[in-house]
Protein backbone atom coordinates (compact mmCIF):
# COMPACT_ATOMS: atom_id res chain seq x y z
CA UNK A 1 0.00 0.00 0.00
CA UNK A 2 1.10 3.27 -0.78
CA UNK A 3 2.53 6.10 1.80
CA UNK A 4 -0.72 8.13 0.69
CA UNK A 5 -3.14 4.96 0.73
CA UNK A 6 -2.31 4.38 4.57
CA UNK A 7 -2.35 7.91 5.58
CA UNK A 8 -5.79 8.28 4.20
CA UNK A 9 -6.72 4.23 6.21
CA UNK A 10 -5.34 5.75 9.24
CA UNK A 11 -7.45 9.12 9.30
CA UNK A 12 -10.74 7.28 9.08
CA UNK A 13 -9.67 4.79 11.63
CA UNK A 14 -8.92 8.11 13.92
CA UNK A 15 -11.82 9.82 12.83
CA UNK A 16 -10.41 12.62 11.05
CA UNK A 17 -12.58 14.67 8.60
CA UNK A 18 -9.66 17.51 8.08
CA UNK A 19 -6.54 19.67 9.03
CA UNK A 20 -8.64 20.53 12.03
CA UNK A 21 -9.24 17.75 14.21
CA UNK A 22 -7.05 16.58 16.61
CA UNK A 23 -7.16 13.15 16.77
CA UNK A 24 -8.52 10.50 19.70
CA UNK A 25 -5.19 11.57 21.20
CA UNK A 26 -5.58 15.09 20.50
CA UNK A 27 -2.14 15.87 19.13
CA UNK A 28 -2.82 15.83 15.42
CA UNK A 29 -3.97 19.26 14.54
CA UNK A 30 -2.45 20.72 11.70
CA UNK A 31 -1.66 17.31 9.67
CA UNK A 32 -3.68 16.79 7.08
CA UNK A 33 -7.09 14.72 7.49
CA UNK A 34 -9.32 12.44 5.01
CA UNK A 35 -10.63 15.77 3.06
CA UNK A 36 -7.14 16.62 2.48
CA UNK A 37 -5.44 13.20 1.57
CA UNK A 38 -8.17 12.46 -0.81
CA UNK A 39 -7.33 15.38 -2.84
CA UNK A 40 -3.82 14.57 -2.86
CA UNK A 41 -4.00 11.39 -4.08
CA UNK A 42 -6.12 12.39 -6.69
CA UNK A 43 -3.48 14.60 -7.71
CA UNK A 44 -1.01 12.21 -7.27
CA UNK A 45 -3.18 10.14 -10.20
CA UNK A 46 -4.19 7.36 -7.64
CA UNK A 47 -7.69 6.30 -9.46
CA UNK A 48 -10.51 7.05 -7.30
CA UNK A 49 -11.78 3.06 -6.92
CA UNK A 50 -8.38 2.65 -5.71
CA UNK A 51 -8.75 5.36 -3.12
CA UNK A 52 -11.68 3.85 -1.89
CA UNK A 53 -11.17 -0.21 -2.17
CA UNK A 54 -7.55 0.47 -0.81
CA UNK A 55 -8.09 2.81 1.94
CA UNK A 56 -11.61 4.28 2.73
CA UNK A 57 -12.87 1.12 2.81
CA UNK A 58 -10.32 -0.80 5.10
CA UNK A 59 -10.32 1.83 7.40
CA UNK A 60 -13.82 1.61 8.11
CA UNK A 61 -13.57 -2.40 7.89
CA UNK A 62 -10.69 -1.95 10.79
CA UNK A 63 -13.32 0.59 12.79
CA UNK A 64 -16.02 -2.19 12.51
CA UNK A 65 -13.60 -4.70 14.00
CA UNK A 66 -12.80 -2.09 16.95
CA UNK A 67 -16.35 -1.85 17.63
CA UNK A 68 -17.52 -5.28 17.78
CA UNK A 69 -15.06 -5.63 20.04
CA UNK A 70 -15.81 -2.66 22.10
CA UNK A 71 -12.84 -0.74 21.59
CA UNK A 72 -14.64 1.43 20.34
CA UNK A 73 -18.00 3.24 20.90
CA UNK A 74 -20.61 5.05 18.95
CA UNK A 75 -19.22 8.28 18.59
CA UNK A 76 -16.03 6.87 17.49
CA UNK A 77 -17.86 5.10 14.77
CA UNK A 78 -19.80 7.95 13.91
CA UNK A 79 -16.91 9.83 13.13
CA UNK A 80 -15.27 7.35 11.09
CA UNK A 81 -18.41 7.31 9.26
CA UNK A 82 -18.22 11.08 8.56
CA UNK A 83 -14.68 10.58 7.28
CA UNK A 84 -16.44 8.03 4.83
CA UNK A 85 -18.88 10.28 3.82
CA UNK A 86 -16.77 13.08 2.97
CA UNK A 87 -14.27 10.97 1.09
CA UNK A 88 -17.35 9.54 -0.96
CA UNK A 89 -18.72 12.86 -1.82
CA UNK A 90 -15.18 13.82 -3.31
CA UNK A 91 -14.93 10.32 -5.09
CA UNK A 92 -18.60 9.47 -6.44
CA UNK A 93 -18.54 12.11 -9.04
CA UNK A 94 -15.14 10.72 -10.19
CA UNK A 95 -16.21 7.19 -9.94
CA UNK A 96 -19.45 7.39 -12.14
CA UNK A 97 -17.10 9.78 -14.22
CA UNK A 98 -14.39 6.57 -15.00
CA UNK A 99 -18.12 4.15 -15.50
CA UNK A 100 -17.15 2.73 -12.48
CA UNK A 101 -19.84 -0.39 -12.05
CA UNK A 102 -22.22 -0.11 -9.39
CA UNK A 103 -23.37 -2.44 -6.89
CA UNK A 104 -27.58 -1.33 -7.63
CA UNK A 105 -29.55 1.58 -5.88
CA UNK A 106 -30.51 1.02 -2.99
CA UNK A 107 -33.20 3.02 -1.36
CA UNK A 108 -33.31 3.29 2.31
CA UNK A 109 -35.75 4.95 5.01
CA UNK A 110 -36.98 5.19 8.69
CA UNK A 111 -40.57 3.89 8.77
CA UNK A 112 -43.34 6.05 9.41
CA UNK A 113 -43.56 7.51 12.77
CA UNK A 114 -40.06 6.77 13.84
CA UNK A 115 -37.33 10.36 13.50
CA UNK A 116 -34.19 8.63 14.46
CA UNK A 117 -31.96 8.90 11.41
CA UNK A 118 -28.25 7.75 13.22
CA UNK A 119 -27.98 4.01 12.26
CA UNK A 120 -29.62 4.61 8.62
CA UNK A 121 -27.17 7.47 8.10
CA UNK A 122 -24.14 4.76 9.31
CA UNK A 123 -25.48 2.85 6.72
CA UNK A 124 -26.12 5.02 3.77
CA UNK A 125 -22.61 6.04 4.33
CA UNK A 126 -21.09 2.53 4.02
CA UNK A 127 -23.28 1.44 1.06
CA UNK A 128 -21.88 4.29 -0.48
CA UNK A 129 -18.23 3.59 0.34
CA UNK A 130 -19.25 -0.13 -1.22
CA UNK A 131 -20.45 1.02 -4.51
CA UNK A 132 -24.44 1.32 -3.73
CA UNK A 133 -26.00 4.03 -5.49
CA UNK A 134 -28.12 4.95 -2.65
CA UNK A 135 -30.90 7.04 -2.70
CA UNK A 136 -31.76 8.13 1.20
CA UNK A 137 -36.02 9.07 2.00
CA UNK A 138 -35.31 10.06 4.68
CA UNK A 139 -37.39 9.71 8.26
CA UNK A 140 -40.70 8.78 9.17
CA UNK A 141 -41.60 7.54 5.55
CA UNK A 142 -44.90 6.10 5.08
CA UNK A 143 -45.14 2.53 3.44
CA UNK A 144 -46.87 4.45 0.42
CA UNK A 145 -44.13 6.68 -0.20
CA UNK A 146 -41.67 3.88 0.20
CA UNK A 147 -42.85 1.70 -2.16
CA UNK A 148 -44.03 4.71 -5.04
CA UNK A 149 -40.02 5.03 -4.80
CA UNK A 150 -39.17 1.46 -5.40
CA UNK A 151 -41.31 1.45 -8.30
CA UNK A 152 -40.41 4.57 -9.75
CA UNK A 153 -36.37 4.30 -9.14
CA UNK A 154 -36.37 0.26 -10.00
CA UNK A 155 -34.29 -0.63 -7.12
CA UNK A 156 -32.55 -3.80 -6.28
CA UNK A 157 -32.06 -2.97 -2.80
CA UNK A 158 -34.72 -2.04 0.25
CA UNK A 159 -33.55 -0.81 3.66
CA UNK A 160 -35.68 -0.38 6.26
CA UNK A 161 -35.17 1.52 9.54
CA UNK A 162 -36.86 1.52 12.84
CA UNK A 163 -35.62 2.13 16.28
CA UNK A 164 -38.79 2.13 17.99
CA UNK A 165 -40.95 -1.13 18.81
CA UNK A 166 -44.25 0.63 18.34
CA UNK A 167 -43.06 1.75 14.50
CA UNK A 168 -41.13 -1.52 13.79
CA UNK A 169 -44.83 -3.11 12.41
CA UNK A 170 -44.96 -0.45 9.58
CA UNK A 171 -41.93 -2.55 8.12
CA UNK A 172 -44.52 -5.36 7.48
CA UNK A 173 -46.98 -2.79 5.95
CA UNK A 174 -44.06 -1.48 3.78
CA UNK A 175 -43.40 -5.41 2.67
CA UNK A 176 -47.49 -6.22 2.11
CA UNK A 177 -47.89 -2.80 -0.11
CA UNK A 178 -45.11 -4.28 -2.00
CA UNK A 179 -46.78 -7.86 -2.99
CA UNK A 180 -50.29 -5.94 -3.69
CA UNK A 181 -48.43 -3.95 -6.12
CA UNK A 182 -46.34 -6.53 -7.40
CA UNK A 183 -42.97 -5.18 -6.72
CA UNK A 184 -42.05 -7.88 -4.01
CA UNK A 185 -40.07 -10.50 -6.29
CA UNK A 186 -38.17 -7.74 -7.70
CA UNK A 187 -36.77 -6.25 -4.48
CA UNK A 188 -34.15 -6.94 -1.75
CA UNK A 189 -35.97 -6.19 1.25
CA UNK A 190 -33.28 -5.44 4.49
CA UNK A 191 -33.95 -4.37 7.81
CA UNK A 192 -32.57 -3.25 10.80
CA UNK A 193 -32.61 -1.20 14.20
CA UNK A 194 -32.67 -2.01 18.11
CA UNK A 195 -35.99 -3.89 18.51
CA UNK A 196 -35.68 -6.15 15.56
CA UNK A 197 -34.06 -9.56 15.05
CA UNK A 198 -33.37 -12.58 12.76
CA UNK A 199 -36.84 -13.80 14.11
CA UNK A 200 -39.12 -10.62 13.06
CA UNK A 201 -37.19 -10.76 9.68
CA UNK A 202 -38.10 -13.84 8.99
CA UNK A 203 -42.20 -13.03 10.39
CA UNK A 204 -42.38 -10.74 8.05
CA UNK A 205 -40.76 -12.07 4.75
CA UNK A 206 -37.81 -9.46 4.98
CA UNK A 207 -34.25 -10.86 2.74
CA UNK A 208 -32.47 -9.81 5.65
CA UNK A 209 -31.39 -8.62 8.73
CA UNK A 210 -28.66 -6.80 10.53
CA UNK A 211 -27.61 -6.64 13.62
CA UNK A 212 -25.45 -2.95 13.18
CA UNK A 213 -24.50 -1.46 10.06
CA UNK A 214 -21.36 -3.09 9.94
CA UNK A 215 -23.28 -6.94 9.72
CA UNK A 216 -25.56 -5.20 7.47
CA UNK A 217 -22.36 -4.15 5.51
CA UNK A 218 -20.73 -7.54 5.21
CA UNK A 219 -23.65 -9.78 4.50
CA UNK A 220 -25.07 -7.25 1.63
CA UNK A 221 -20.74 -7.32 0.27
CA UNK A 222 -21.54 -11.11 0.28
CA UNK A 223 -24.38 -11.11 -2.55
CA UNK A 224 -24.01 -7.97 -4.20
Amino acid sequence: MSDILEQIRKNVIEGRIDSADEGFDGDMAGEPGVIELVNRGLEDSLSPDTILNEAVSPGMEEVGRRYESGEYLIPDMLAAAECVSEATKILEPLLVDGDINSRGKFIIATVEGDLHDIGKNIVSTLLRGAGFEVEDLGVGIEAREVVNAVEKSQAKFLGLSALLTTTMGHMEEVIELLHENGLRDKIFVCIGGAPTSQEFAEKIGADLYGADAFDAINKLEAIA
